[in-house]
């Protein structure tokens, strides 16, 4: 170990060290991660010096930057926990529209300054979630219904493989490789900087717009038809939501139920107003924040948690959004339902994410309609046990709706990697992983199997 600190700017913190516990903390709190041994990489030097210390020494290695995801990654027993989050330096370059981004940068590193030039790149919903990890898994954000995946509009990709020496990664350079990091989950590599595709956004109408739960039936008929027809430029969610009777929460949301949706619209406040009459015509919301705002304010839109939190979540595709899929919603959290959820919600998927016009890489052509997530927030062991009791009846309810594509790789869940893609792609990334990674050296957080 004195060897690899040695050889090191960042820092190496052993179990047992003062200063551990800190440093194996992911954002999600529920994950107890207990690695031997935690690498705070201070640069992609550090990384090659830490591959090359657990080749020699048997270990593995799991990268992370945020730690989303750490309640997926399984046990961290004999492998180095190598952390990125010091490699956040992020570059714009206007002219090209594109964003040089550390693999330890939140997205909210490159909201900014990309802002300065009228410019977005695809984050999610929220920009407190790590480029890295969200770039690997795919990416479905407020502009994937007009751009497809974010990782469908990578450039180029620095990493360091199995043998601890670092790589440019292109798609004429090495288009076995670079397919299979777009959208494949990362694993037979370590991802230290992205090159990633910009576009111009400087205005876009957005926000939300709620009413009392009583109202969820109502509004979920009018969203199912709404989306039908919406341009691809429309992204939107709806929600059935549990505020918390707590000082944090605004007082005229605090304790209540409530129906949301929230939407993006990638065009005029006119044009937009026109487009969600519809939804305005169900009833008077209580809330109504759609208005005409920066591009770079679209990463605050949803108002999801930017702090470390301990959070269970489940996700899944569904091929339809229609009345026996809204039902289910009903069922699993509408008026009268006493669930643990904070929020159950639809988001609305098709578009460019279905009939991509860029190759989207290993993320592929993705034909669900939809994509069911419900999320709660950890308080007791007792908590848990009823939430973990509520996402096996989300399963059940909409197992029906699901095909064999039933999830993505960038939601908080320890499942089989085959269910995120087709059959033939899950073989291809499995096949260069093992060529790439024989020895399963780098560790992700979702199975092989």
């Amino acid at each position: 170990m004195d060897s690899l600190r040695r050889a090191l700017t960042g820092e190496v913190i052993a179990q047992g060290d003062a200063g551990w516990d800190a440093a194996r903390q992911a954002w999600n709190l529920t994950a107890d991660q207990s690695p031997p041994l935690v690498v705070l990489a201070d640069s992609a030097a550090d990384i090659e010096a830490t591959v090359q210390f657990a080749v020699a020494n048997g270990l593995r290695v799991a990268p992370q930057s945020t730690g989303h995801g750490a309640s997926s990654m399984g046990d961290l027993a004999a492998t180095i926990l190598l952390k990125t989050s010091r490699l956040a330096a992020v570059s714009v370059d206007p002219k090209q529209r594109t964003a040089t981004v550390g693999a330890g940068a939140l997205w909210s590193d490159v909201v900014a300054p990309a802002a300065k030039h009228g410019l977005v790149g695809l984050h999610g919903l929220s920009a407190a979630v790590g480029v890295a990890g969200y770039v690997l898994g795919g990416g479905i954000g407020w502009l994937s219904r007009r751009d497809g995946f974010a990782s469908s509009h990578v450039r180029a990709f620095e990493t360091i493989g199995v043998d601890g020496k670092a790589d440019r990664i292109e798609a004429g350079s090495d288009p076995e490789l670079f397919w299979a990091l777009c959208g494949g989950g990362g694993r037979p590599v370590i991802v230290t900087s992205f090159e990633l595709e910009l576009f111009e956004l400087r205005e876009a109408f957005a926000g939300a717009l709620m009413w009392p739960i009583e109202e969820a039936e109502s509004v979920l008929a009018a969203w199912r038809e709404w989306v039908a027809s919406v341009p691809h430029e429309v992204t939107s969610t709806i929600r059935l939501l549990r505020f918390p009777a707590l000082p944090t929460v605004a007082e005229n949301l605090r304790g209540r139920a409530m129906v949301a949706v929230l939407l993006a619209f990638a065009g005029t406040g006119e044009r937009g107003a026109e487009l969600v009459a519809p939804l305005r015509a169900v009833g008077v919301p209580d809330v109504d924040t759609l208005a005409t705002i920066s591009g770079a304010a679209l990463a605050d839109v949803a108002g999801d948690p930017t702090d470390p939190t301990p959070a269970l979540g489940y996700a899944t595709l569904i091929d339809h959004i229609g009345t026996d899929e809204t039902d289910a919603l009903l069922a699993l959290a509408g008026p009268g339902v006493d669930t643990p959820f904070a929020s159950v919600e639809i988001r609305h998927l098709g578009g460019a994410l279905r009939d991509p016009t860029t190759d989207p890489g290993a993320a592929g052509r993705l034909d669900a309609e939809g994509l069911l997530y419900c999320t709660a927030r950890v308080s007791s062991p007792q908590s848990e046990e009823a939430i973990r009791a509520a996402q096996r009846e989300a399963r059940d309810r909409f197992a029906p709706f699901t095909g064999a594509r039933d999830t993505i790789l960038t939601f908080d869940e320890r499942r089989p990697m085959r269910g995120a893609f087709e059959p033939d792609v899950a073989d291809r990334i499995e096949a260069i992983c093992r060529k790439r990674d024989p020895d399963g050296l780098f560790v992700s957080n979702h199975t092989a199997g």
